[in-house]
């Protein structure tokens, strides 16, 4: 069997959490490849919210297992208290959720580390989360790096000492103020590693290797979006990680040959949280109304997001870079009631018009060229039916599918698992 993956194509926050949850019916495996808590998938059903950041998100369907792989990293404080919100629903997560021995752990100063280089560098900041995961992905490639492996051995405390006290170091280098108790950090780190020693540990490459071979059907989950990706996305204002289709094969030991369906899920409008370029951001009361309506603040750290237009240019580039093979449009339903819409379909670069993503895409070198498509003014969440979409939300798909080559399969008309049409 070949392990199929699921992707954001654009900054992130495009609805990943539920559509895994909505398509984890059809797997055996739900399995994260990369990222960690700085992620924050939303799931929202039977009137109630939840919000994941390092558990996979089939963690609430009976039947499937659920493995974050080898290439995410794992604050064990916050799993902790992830997995401590997951009781009160009678989730039997010890049987249900594995983890891989590579997988690499966020230390308490890992943590501070993040929040000295973001405060050192002024104005020049990138929008960290703070969350540690650069500090700890910088350890994974340095070869400084411990590992969920690592807790089962005898001497691991020792390698943990060494390391925190190489980051105090580092700390004290930044010069800059970061009050910290790191006794007491500790502590509380100390006792989540204990709750994680609960949990089943695998060689997450040979579990998935023997599925596959045994027949069962692997959904890969990746978090962030692909114009975060460490390589190809908007740099330096990225993530740690390969957030890209490339991303699971490395995050999970699953040879490329491997991949099946590529689905890759995207806003019908753009949104950004923190630094770096965005070039159709607006900043009127169409930007406002998409934020308000939408919801749009960061599942993780609660920032509001930036709100604008669908840039085609950008979507183009992550639909092929990852190899997409199937699209999920999400939160057309936000768009309901704005009368005149825009997608970007090509840059004013340093004098040309080009419909490729440049090198650079900040505000002094891109124009954005716009295509206005007419508006829809029903309410979509309660349709349940292709039919019953509007013939200029029709019109608006159509124009994307015959743009980006890719067929939309599914089209999100709200937040809840129910509001979800299937083309």
């Amino acid at each position: 069997m070949a392990v199929d993956l699921l992707l954001g194509l654009q900054w992130g926050d495009e609805g990943k959490g539920k559509i895994v949850d909505v398509l984890t019916a059809n797997y055996d495996i739900i399995a994260r490849f990369q990222g960690g808590p700085n992620a924050g998938h939303t799931l929202e059903f039977d009137e109630i919210k939840h919000v994941l950041h390092t558990i996979p998100s089939g963690i609430f369907h009976e039947n499937a297992e659920n493995i974050i792989g080898n290439g995410v990293v794992i604050d064990p404080v916050i799993f902790k208290n992830e997995l401590d919100s997951l009781e009160k629903y009678n989730i039997n997560v010890r049987s249900k959720l594995l983890i891989s021995r590579k997988a690499h752990l966020i230390l308490p100063t890992h943590r501070l580390l993040d929040a000295a280089s973001e405060a050192a560098k002024g104005k020049a900041k990138i929008g960290s989360t703070l969350k540690g995961i650069g500090p700890t992905y910088m350890d994974k490639t340095g070869r400084n790096g411990i590992r969920v492996g690592d807790i089962e051995l005898d001497d691991w405390k020792e390698k943990y000492r060494a390391l925190a006290n190489k980051h105090e170091a580092m700390i004290a280098f930044y010069n800059v103020e970061i009050q910290y108790d790191l006794k007491e950090l500790e502590e509380t780190f100390f006792e989540a590693i204990e709750t994680l020693k609960s949990l089943q540990f695998i060689d997450s490459e040979e579990y998935l290797h023997q599925a596959m071979k045994s027949g069962k059907t692997i959904l890969a989950e990746g978090a962030q979006g692909s114009l975060l990706d460490i390589d190809f996305g908007t740099y330096p204002y990225v993530t740690s990680s390969n957030t890209t289709a490339a991303g699971a094969c490395t995050g999970l030991g699953v040879a490329p040959t491997k991949i099946g369906e590529v689905l890759g899920i995207f806003k019908a409008y753009t949104t950004r949280v923190g630094s770096g370029p965005f070039p159709t951001e607006l900043f009127d009361e169409v930007g406002e109304t998409m934020g308000r309506v939408g919801r749009e603040f960061g599942a993780t750290t609660g920032r509001k997001r930036r709100c604008g237009w669908l840039d085609l240019v950008a979507l183009k580039y992550a639909v092929q870079v990852n190899g997409v093979t199937q699209l999920m449009m999400m939160k057309g339903d936000v768009l309901s009631g704005i009368e005149t819409l825009k997608i970007c379909t090509a840059y004013k670069y340093k004098g040309e018009t080009i419909e490729h993503l440049p090198f650079n895409i900040e505000a002094e070198n891109v124009t954005p060229v716009y295509k206005e498509f007419a508006g829809w003014h029903k309410d979509l969440t309660k349709m349940t039916k292709a039919e019953e979409l509007p013939s200029n939300l029709m019109a608006y798909i159509s124009f994307l599918e015959k743009e980006l080559e890719v067929p939309i399969k599914i089209v999100s008309v709200g937040p809840d698992r129910k509001q979800t049409i299937h083309r």
